[in-house]
């Protein structure tokens, strides 16, 4: 089967379903050029990847966009050639979805159950096309290893307003006025588009005074070696499509709290789950104050259900699955 296969933004969560993609089919990459041209050069190099685009999806069975976003925009707009399939993850939610025709996209993959009520709450006229297949982690990549409880508190992200790094820092300044002996290590390089934020936190550990027990690593380019130093790993975004930094921390052997967003209740129980920093200091404190075997327990049930539900090996085959069906019946309908 022949599979188009379009992604511009990152390939961070993709790189083992492209090669799952491989195993079975012809797969080409689609890329846009861009014409260098003396005058017009925006209108000229519009007209090339219109044509192009136009050619790449005639060329297939079917088209797999990994982002919701411009390329699917584009596409859609165009006289139906192939079937299409998309993953919407949590960005193009709030900056693509109604720029999209979704009248000739065959199936929709999203990322949770959260994510896909608010589709469907948005968009009904196409429920049937929305299947669930949650973000997932390698369970090769990411293995436990045990390590004695020593405070290590962490978490991994763009340092964005989004993931409230700010109000974690002061949360940690009230846990270690409350209790000393604990560290928090955060994992991620500074935003583009966000480089007062950065230069908020760091400010922010100057004038807490705890300088001495917060660490900045910047971008993390080994995170299964980055996971080993964490005791308890903690989201505290205010939106999550299903966060992967999470899964991994769980995979790697870490104990993991997490923020109420929208979604969180379908990786965490309710025990592992907060809203306030009166809540987050309280689970902390909780398994810190746990002996070895309740700590070992504790992550030993989160363990379980990241094998369960979010094992990449499963979920990569059933994306495929579906690439291949829908592939399979537009063939059929040509």
């Amino acid at each position: 089967m022949r599979v188009g296969v379009f992604i511009e933004e990152t390939w961070s969560f993709f790189h083992e379903i492209f090669d799952e993609l491989k195993k079975n089919n012809e797969v080409t990459l689609f890329e846009r050029r861009d014409i260098s041209v003396p005058f017009f050069q925006s209108r000229v190099t519009e007209l090339v990847n219109r044509r192009d685009l136009i050619n790449f999806l005639s060329s297939n069975d079917v088209a797999f966009f990994e982002w919701a976003s411009e390329l699917l925009a584009h596409a859609t707009q165009l006289p139906k050639s192939c079937g299409i399939v998309t993953r919407l993850h949590r960005y193009e939610m709030y900056h693509w979805v109604d720029q999209i025709n979704w009248e000739v996209v065959d199936k929709i993959i999203l990322v949770s159950q959260a994510k896909k009520r608010e589709f469907i709450g948005r968009f009904p006229a196409h429920a049937s096309k929305v299947v669930v297949i949650p973000e997932a982690v390698s369970l090769n990549k990411f293995r436990p290893r045990e390590k004695a409880f020593n405070g290590d508190i962490g978490t991994l992200c763009d340092l964005t307003p989004r993931k409230r790094i700010y109000d974690l820092i002061l949360a940690f300044s009230e846990l270690n006025r409350l209790h000393d002996g604990f560290r928090l290590h955060i994992g991620g390089g500074k935003h583009p588009r966000f480089a007062d934020y950065y230069e908020a936190l760091l400010r922010l550990v100057s004038e807490l005074g705890i300088e001495d027990k917060v660490i900045f690593y910047g971008r993390v380019n080994d995170p299964q070696d980055w996971y080993s130093n964490i005791d308890i790993f903690v989201s505290n975004s205010y939106s999550e499509g299903l966060q992967v930094s999470p899964l991994e921390a769980i995979a790697s052997g870490c104990y993991c709290v997490s923020h109420g967003w929208d979604g969180a209740n379908e990786l965490f129980s309710e025990e592992n789950i907060f809203y306030s920093e009166r809540e987050l200091i309280e689970r902390i404190l909780g398994f810190s104050d746990s002996s070895a075997d309740q700590q070992k327990g504790m992550i030993e049930k989160l363990g379980c259900i990241v094998r369960e539900k979010f094992d990449l090996d499963k979920t990569k085959v059933q994306i495929r699955q579906l690439v291949e069906e829908v592939g399979a019946n537009g063939a059929r309908s040509r």
